[in-house]
């Protein structure tokens, strides 16, 4: 398939695809930029903010501002009142939260509870313990990770964009981003749901906490960045942005219920597409994916708009994209 087959096969097939970056040897060899999208525009790349959350959390280990995975999450919140009867809470780390496996009273995420409170952190937290104890079972969540960046800020003194900026962003060359706050639950939808270009922001709660489940708005060329990193062992011109220790804990697979996974394993907020060969993923709703082949020294960032269900953006890649370029 030629470059101009590609782009057409893309913008026919995957019609909601904004943005891709190719990264190989560290050498950009494909991009393109489809649905009015600029090669330097953002768009929200949904769960995919879970994995840059995770480097963050690395980082602020790496650097001692937090003790490490093992830590109990209530030693972040000293005046947090635990609710009468609860015990499990006592007993959850910060390890549950990263690899998904943090038990939560209910079924789901209570989006409508935490997003109307005053304290995203807080209300999280009472959803977090329950009468069923440590289970080790894997439960995706989303809204309920805000305990994460409320652990980041107790931790660092730093709300979520300015710790990444600092720390992440600024070293990589990528722009520096802001708090984007919704004034109504519409603003809120309208912010997920939106199909044109955004900004160098974060979505963020009353507090000025950076949503860790979901909210950050990124391009492909930026994405593509944060694959590298990762693909690099953490370093960047030569400074070690995080450990490689971080890199390889984050990315050791963990099983996971494979018939609702696609087969996948996950790490610590990273998916691991294939195990055996360490090949591993951000994958955001919509089809928002950072690649990585350590393998191949391959990485891929995709953006994409709003479109529910596309799940296989990760065989995209697999079965065309790279196919096609390399």
């Amino acid at each position: 398939m030629t470059r101009e087959e590609l782009n057409n096969y893309i913008g026919e097939k995957e019609p909601n695809i904004c943005q891709i970056s190719v990264l190989k040897d560290g050498k950009e060899i494909y991009s393109g930029e489809w649905n009015g999208y600029l090669r330097t525009d953002c768009t929200h790349v949904m769960s995919a903010t879970k994995s840059v959350v995770a480097l963050l959390v690395g980082i602020a280990i790496d650097k001692g501002m937090m003790g490490g995975v093992d830590d109990k999450v209530l030693s972040y919140f000293p005046d947090y009142q635990v609710k009468r009867g609860e015990k499990t809470i006592y007993d959850i780390t910060v390890k549950h939260l990263l690899t998904m496996r943090a038990p939560y009273k209910g079924i789901g995420d209570p989006w409508s509870k935490v997003c109307s409170s005053e304290n995203w952190t807080k209300s999280s937290l009472d959803f977090l313990g329950g009468r069923r104890g440590i289970t080790d079972k894997f439960d995706y969540r989303t809204v309920c990770l805000h305990v994460l960046s409320g652990i980041l800020y107790q931790a660092t003194g730093l709300n979520t964009v300015d710790f990444a900026n600092q720390y992440l962003f600024e070293p990589l060359g990528i722009p520096a981003h802001e708090n984007f706050y919704a004034k109504s639950a519409e603003e809120h939808k309208h912010f997920t749901i939106d199909k044109g270009p955004k900004g160098n922001v974060w979505f963020a709660d009353r507090q000025g906490l950076g949503t860790p489940g979901y909210g950050l708005c990124m391009s492909a060329t930026d994405m593509a960045r944060i694959g590298q990193l990762c693909l690099q062992n953490g370093t960047w011109d030569g400074k070690q942005i995080v450990s490689q220790r971080w890199i390889e804990e984050m990315t050791t697979p963990r099983e996971v219920d494979s018939r609702y996974f696609r087969g996948m394993h996950y790490g610590y907020l990273w998916w691991i597409v294939h195990p055996g060969q360490r090949i591993y993923a951000a994958i955001g709703n919509s089809g928002n994916v950072i690649y990585v082949n350590p393998d191949t020294n391959v990485v891929a960032g995709v953006t994409s708009y709003f479109k529910p269900t596309v799940f296989d953006r990760v065989d995209f890649i697999e079965e065309v994209l790279l196919p096609s370029i390399l």
